[in-house]
């Protein structure tokens, strides 16, 4: 009786509009991917089907599992995904001048990803045990400060600067709905604009480089500005329309880099335009608002921050990394999901998906 009424109560809209997104991108990878020298098209595109597998065959896993049996388990995920990034630090793979990834029976894993949606599971169990209606203070928040503060402190020293800010951003966007009253919300923000010249002094060459090329991509137009040169020109190639599947010049012709990763949605605009990348945003913009819809459906409030934490986690994924492609933020090196290649991004995408799609289904069990 239990399991037909969580089948009647599946939620539908969120499975299809995820994999109408997660087919929109394997198409795309597959142009992305066909001008490749030496690597067939056919093997990057037969890898990301096969994360997608895994990725959907955990997120209908974890669907069948309460969710409340994460909030006894948040604690111990999120010191697992420390221990991970710890062990990053240790022994962790040397890519691009950043140490980040580990190898694990064969298989990558970038811990960072992780580490965000298990923050959002610790900060969701400690709003469920410590809520306040009235709203929080600073002094009440120095738990959640830490656990905010040890992976944003970890993630830096990889260095992955993309990463630690989406952190950032996740957990305010959470703070904001746990309610921080209005004058520790404007210390918080007092302290945060006064601290944020030090960063500069912790960043790596090649990042200070980046930022500088965001306010002036022509001052190192081969360099730290070439980037950000060549995705602008594919985008505002695909004009309206677009220029077609496999018909992108930027594209096929191998100007744009790291065009099946962090700049996937350039090729996505070439190819199909400014009509094309409308309905991408506007599928995100529904998976969004609808992560949402289900936060203020919970029937409890680990559920409902739960939801928001995973929401804001697609929110600013997709927000930074169009920033990036189209100039409006700089080149921090941050994946758009289920669009771009890769498997840690992708499946832990697909499990805030599958923890939606729990919260969503259990809404009338309680």
């Amino acid at each position: 009786m239990l399991n037909r009424r969580l089948a009647q109560n599946f939620d539908w809209a969120l499975l299809g509009i995820t994999l109408t997104v997660a087919l929109i991108g394997l198409l795309n990878l597959y142009s992305a991917s066909a001008s490749f020298r030496g690597v067939s098209p056919a093997t990057i595109f037969l890898k990301q089907c096969y994360w997608l597998l895994l990725g959907f065959s955990s997120m209908l896993l974890i669907c069948m599992v309460d969710y409340r049996i994460f909030e006894r388990l948040a604690y111990a995920i999120y010191t697992l995904s420390l221990l991970l990034l710890v062990l990053v630090l240790v022994r962790g793979e040397v890519s691009h001048g950043a140490q980040r990834w580990l190898e694990i029976g064969g298989l990558s894993l970038q811990p960072s990803e992780l580490v965000k949606l298990s923050l959002v599971l610790a900060l969701a169990k400690y709003f469920q045990d410590n809520w306040l209606p009235d709203g929080f203070r600073l002094r009440e928040l120095i738990f959640p400060f830490l656990l905010i503060g040890i992976p944003f402190i970890l993630i830096i020293l990889q260095p992955d600067l993309g990463s630690a800010v989406l952190l950032l951003l996740i957990s305010f966007s959470l703070l904001l709905f746990a309610r921080i009253k209005l004058r520790s919300l404007a210390n918080l923000a007092g302290a945060s604009l006064m601290t944020l010249p030090l960063f500069w002094f912790l960043l790596k060459d090649y990042q200070r480089r980046r930022l500088l090329s965001f306010f002036d991509p022509d001052r190192d137009p081969l360099g730290s500005g070439y980037h950000l040169i060549q995705s602008k020109i594919a985008v505002g190639s695909g004009e309206f329309l677009g220029k077609g599947f496999l018909q992108g010049t930027q594209t096929q012709l191998h100007f744009l880099p790291e065009q099946h990763t962090d700049f996937v949605f350039s090729v996505w605009a070439e190819e199909w335009g400014f009509l094309g990348s409308l309905i991408v945003l506007s599928l995100y913009l529904f998976l969004i608002f609808w992560g949402l819809s289900i936060a203020s459906r919970s029937k409890d409030r680990f559920g409902a921050v739960l939801a928001v934490g995973i929401s804001a986690i697609l929110l600013w994924h997709v927000a930074v990394n169009i920033g990036m492609v189209v100039g409006f933020l700089p080149v921090v090196g941050i994946t758009l999901p289920l669009m771009s290649y890769g498997g840690s991004s992708l499946i832990i995408t697909l499990i805030g998906i599958g923890l939606l799609l729990n919260i969503s289904m259990r809404r009338y069990m309680f």
